[in-house]
């Protein structure tokens, strides 16, 4: 995986670069918390079509919310599709197929971002790591609460986000796209676990998934489940028979 420069000039920037932060993990492993939270688990069955990124492919509506469960507490994205609409598309097929279920919050630099985006399970990661899409213009600044895509550069965009945690205008101009912003449970994000710092290795995270995490890393508060609650999924027709005609006396 490309490593991004650790000089001081692009060293906040490399941290959300999903192409990876050059820290290794290190330290002994602290014990997990203790939280009714963490007694709750997402499923693990795993959506077939998350192996298959070039077949998930809907249109996003035009604004629409997420709500998260992690272990941290819950909050509510709403996504605006017009200001980044290959964004919204993207982001809206990976949380209505569960990409999203046990992957943690694997970087928190409080006041500047919390990210997350790769999958707990490596062979979703492998089938993801180069489905790119285009870059979207930027229409609105990175301000405190809003969800933007991480990138490794130009047109490569693929699961990796970022919720900022402060004033990121400064990133507006590196062609970061916000397309959506936390509207309820912002304290949730801000309290999001930032022991850790840039510890975790991308790299091995992408390789081991949730196993590495929960190794070396064990304090980390992670998404329980994403669901889009907002406009609420079609409810299923059932057609009712007709009754059969009524026969004809003879």
């Amino acid at each position: 995986m490309k490593r991004i420069s650790t000089c001081l000039t692009f060293c906040c920037l490399a941290a959300i670069f999903p192409a990876g932060v050059s820290a290794q993990a290190g330290g002994a492993a602290a014990a997990p918390k203790q939280t009714s939270a963490t007694q709750h688990t997402a499923s693990t069955r795993l959506d077939p079509a998350l192996l298959h990124p070039s077949t998930l492919k809907a249109t996003a509506p035009d604004e629409y919310e997420i709500t998260f469960k992690t272990t941290a507490g819950d909050f509510v994205v709403k996504v605006t599709r017009a200001w980044a609409p290959l964004g919204a598309d993207r982001f809206y097929n990976l949380v209505r197929h569960g990409f999203f279920s046990n992957a943690a919050f694997f970087r928190v630099v409080p006041g500047f971002v919390v990210q997350f985006g790769l999958n707990a399970n490596p062979a979703v990661n492998a089938a993801w790591e180069k489905a790119y899409i285009k870059d979207d213009p930027v229409t609105q600044s990175n301000h405190t609460g809003f969800l933007t895509f991480a990138t490794a550069g130009p047109n490569t965009r693929t699961t990796q986000l970022f919720i900022s945690l402060g004033e990121n205008a400064s990133l507006d101009k590196m062609g970061f796209s916000a397309f959506g912003q936390v509207t309820s449970g912002m304290d949730v994000v801000q309290k999001i676990f930032p022991g850790y710092g840039e510890s975790p290795d991308q790299a091995q995270i992408t390789a081991e998934g949730k196993t590495y995490l929960d190794k070396n890393f064990p304090k980390l508060d992670h998404i329980i489940s994403a669901t889009v609650t907002s406009p609420a999924p079609a409810a299923p027709v059932h057609h009712t028979a007709k009754p059969p005609a009524a026969s004809t006396p003879q």
